[in-house]
């Protein structure tokens, strides 16, 4: 195991100037925003190529297997990156390289592992689910690298390179959709979306100059076992509620649902992009915060929650004006079923995106405990809004379910922070780093 060593300074003391701390700030989160604009854009071709290819239950299919991917992509974080931005932001170039070496080997192994799940599933479904779960099961090493070298990149402060190697799957895409759309079926897009994000994934380790070590996986997870299971927890119960509501919803109403409630969340697309793209960078700000000025994470959080919510109901007010025409050119037929769901989808992320400055700080001050019950509360109460709506009114009365649930969720977050900060000011604890 990594030596732990404990630092303990005066975090004022360290301060560097406001001024070039708020450009570097600045910097990291431009770069953090234009990379989750281009992996967004790629995600947002493909459900709208998929939409308006094959249609609302085609479309309800792929939703299945992309809400799935979440769910492994989110063991991977809790795993993999999620520990290695936490401990391993702003360190030394040597000691990022070991981190990432094991941390990558561990999404790898992950992909692997639960990839030779999906392709059993799927063949063992067949009809029209199997084949998309086959496929998928069959590209998820390489998603999930991909995803793993994204992380890296921001742990280190180089966002541009994550931003890079992102364009570089959107390219890769392009001619992989052609081909998909030729073959006409779910799987075809799986296989192009997943195949195209593998040569992304080949490219990152040209980037980094650093090959995934399969066997460090043991070692990563024995050093990082305090963080990274309950990690692996709170992900996957965010994850897995989402895709238990869908399959509940798909049960109760019918896969069109599914495929209703993706294209409303399409429609907010470019905000969640924004989204995402400061999830990159909110806990390795939120950590430097910590560590330089440990007096500021509270109003860190709160700037950063409340302006994401902001946010998302703008754009949620923007997309109410646009007109019909509009809307049916980009979502074709799945837009009249998923407009009814705007509102509630609106004030679902708006919750989300104001939740999330709580967990940042959460994350950052290592409150693994307290961030663990948050999100699974978070998730108890989505499953439950999400399939008691649906029984009661359908596909509209699950996406109020949800939108209740997730603003109720918010205020959990926040007050697991507020207490956590008043734990730290009254019982200080030096901060401990793996290096």
């Amino acid at each position: 195991m990594t030596p732990m060593t404990t630092e303990k300074e005066n975090p004022r003391a360290a301060e560097p100037p406001a001024g070039s701390t708020r450009r570097a700030l600045v910097g990291r989160l431009s770069w953090g925003l234009a990379d989750q604009a281009a992996s967004s854009l790629s995600n947002f071709v493909v459900g709208i190529y998929v939409a308006r290819s094959l249609g609302v239950t085609a479309f309800g299919v792929f939703s299945l297997a992309w809400v799935t991917y979440g769910v492994v992509l989110n063991v991977s974080r809790g795993l993999a990156t999620d520990p290695l931005v936490v401990r391993f932001s702003g360190v030394s170039d040597t000691s990022w390289r070991g981190a990432v070496a094991r941390s990558s080997g561990t999404a790898l192994g992950v992909g692997a592992a639960l990839g030779a799940a999906a392709v059993v599933a799927g063949l063992a479904l067949g009809g029209r689910v199997g084949p998309a779960f086959a496929c998928l099961g069959v590209m998820l090493p390489g998603l999930l690298l991909q995803d793993a070298w994204r992380f890296s990149f921001f742990a280190a402060g180089t966002g541009r390179k994550a931003f890079v190697n992102d364009l570089v799957w959107g390219v890769a895409l392009v001619p992989a959709l052609v081909v998909a759309a030729h073959v006409g079926t779910v799987a075809a897009f799986v296989l192009a979306w997943g195949a195209s994000a593998t040569v992304a994934a080949g490219y990152g380790c040209l980037q980094s100059g650093i090959r995934p070590q399969l066997t460090g996986a043991r070692g990563w997870l024995r050093e990082q076992r305090d963080l990274g299971y309950r990690y692996l927890v709170e992900n996957v119960s965010l994850s897995g509620a989402s895709q238990l509501r869908a399959y509940g919803l798909g049960a109760i109403v019918g896969v069109g649902a599914v495929g209703a409630v993706r294209g409303a969340e399409l429609l907010l697309g470019p905000f969640l992009a924004v989204l995402m793209g400061l999830s990159l960078v909110t806990v390795p700000e939120a950590a430097r915060v910590l560590r330089r000025a440990p007096h500021r994470l509270g109003h860190f959080c709160l700037l950063l929650g409340g302006g994401q919510a902001a946010a998302a109901l703008a754009w949620g007010g923007a997309l109410l004006l646009m007109p019909e025409r509009l809307g049916d050119l980009v979502l074709g037929d799945v837009w009249h079923s998923a407009a009814e769901l705007i509102v509630p989808v609106t004030l679902s992320v708006a919750g989300a995106g104001l939740g999330t400055g709580a967990a940042a700080g959460l994350r950052a001050l290592g409150a693994a405990r307290r961030s663990l019950r948050s999100q699974l509360f978070a998730s108890a109460c989505y499953v439950g809004g999400g399939l008691g709506g649906a029984a009661a009114a359908g596909t509209v009365g699950s996406a109020w379910g949800v939108a209740a649930a997730t603003v109720s969720a918010s205020a959990v977050w926040w007050l697991h922070l507020r207490s956590a900060l008043r734990e730290r000011h009254h019982n200080p604890i030096p901060e401990v780093r793996t290096s």
